[in-house]
């Protein structure tokens, strides 16, 4: 690895290690300047861990360009995923709330499936019209998710609060379980579920290819870790800000966790956008159903054990609103990815439901 060539590339990763000095140094002066200070702090990190996940995501992308589909888009998923645990983890240490973790699931569950799928097959329809891709991926998907948020966001709330540590350990063995099967499938004889024939002069992942070629796969490897490393250090230091700076203002508690799943998923929009407007939209819904399971999937097992560990359970069944509005995603999706195809249609009516969410978010709901 060139240690020069590297510094020029990575200057967004350099920017924020500056930015993390920065922030140790000033943290304490910051916060006695009041809430105002604090809340421009945290939008500053907010701002430097997405920029730092947007270089975590295009060495994800080099690695998925090099691997192919179906492995390619695992790749990005879970290096999203990895940045999400880690924002969660940190947070949930300090004074959060005990939602923080069912919250954000909730809020990257439709900001993937509603959202980025949403946006991706409206305006991928109407440059293209119908947009194919592979409908087992679509199946084998919906059902996982609902299977996975079911057993981790629906089941709990009929359990007795003295029995959680007993349900939270099935919990973990559920889901480990679900994605240990799952992950057979994507990479052993079903693979083929998750990917799509597309003419040869089109690129894989409706990404652009230039400078993948001229990146190793030790430099990626290397550089996802230290971004990773890195944005755990900023997501400390916004964590402190963001409580801070939120404090009686009347903020819905929510909020928290709509920027830990916009943080995490902001460089998935970007690739899963690219690809639906170069007419792979097997990508797209490999990236926004992919990253909606393994959020549920891979969150759930590791938030449940830091509770196990530290004996402070927190609130996973979501509330009658959220419910209702992950029910009505899943039987949309269900429908409108039934044939193997999209349109703006489809794509039109999951963002509209991404907007409600929006709103009732807005009324704290």
């Amino acid at each position: 690895m060139n240690i020069v060539k590297w510094f020029k590339q990575e200057k967004a990763l350099l920017v924020a290690l500056a930015i993390a000095v920065i922030a140790y140094v000033g943290e304490h002066s910051v916060l006695e300047m009041g809430q105002t200070a604090s809340i421009t702090a945290a939008a500053a990190l907010i701002a430097t861990i997405v920029l730092a996940s947007m270089r975590v995501a295009h060495h994800a992308e080099t690695l998925a360009v090099k691997v192919g589909d179906p492995y390619g888009t695992m790749i990005l998923t879970l290096s999203a995923v990895a940045v999400e645990v880690i924002i969660l983890a940190i947070m949930m240490s300090g004074e959060s709330s005990p939602t923080l973790v069912r919250d954000t699931i909730y809020a990257a569950v439709m900001l993937d499936i509603n959202g980025i799928l949403g946006l991706a097959a409206l305006l991928g329809g109407l440059k293209h019209g119908e947009q194919p891709y592979n409908d087992d991926s679509s199946r084998t998907y919906g059902v996982m998710i609902l299977t996975a948020m079911g057993i981790s966001m629906i089941v709990p709330e009929f359990i007795p609060e003295a029995k959680w540590h007993y349900y939270s350990a099935f919990t973990i063995v559920a889901m480990i379980a679900l994605y240990a099967l799952f992950l057979r499938m994507q990479v052993g004889k079903h693979s083929y579920f998750f990917s799509y024939s597309y003419p040869r002069t089109e690129k894989k992942l409706g990404m652009p290819e230039e400078h993948h070629e001229e990146e190793s796969t030790t430099t990626s490897i290397v550089t996802i870790l230290i971004g990773v490393v890195l944005i755990g250090a900023l997501a400390e230091f916004m964590s402190v800000f963001m409580d801070t700076g939120l404090k009686g203002t009347g903020a819905p508690p929510a909020i928290a966790a709509i920027v830990v799943a916009a943080i995490s998923a902001a460089p998935e929009i970007l690739t899963a956008l690219r690809a639906a407007l170069r007419n792979r939209m097997q990508a797209t819904v490999n990236i926004a159903l992919g990253a909606s399971l393994s959020t549920v999937i891979l969150t759930v097992p590791v938030m449940e054990a830091i509770a196990l560990y530290t004996g402070q359970p927190f609130i996973m069944a979501m509330s009658p609103v959220q419910t209702v509005m992950v029910m009505i995603t899943l039987i949309v999706a269900a429908i409108n990815l039934n044939d193997g195809e999209t349109n703006a249609i489809e794509g039109m009516t999951h963002f509209i439901l991404f907007a409600t969410f929006i709103m009732l978010t807005t009324l704290g709901l």
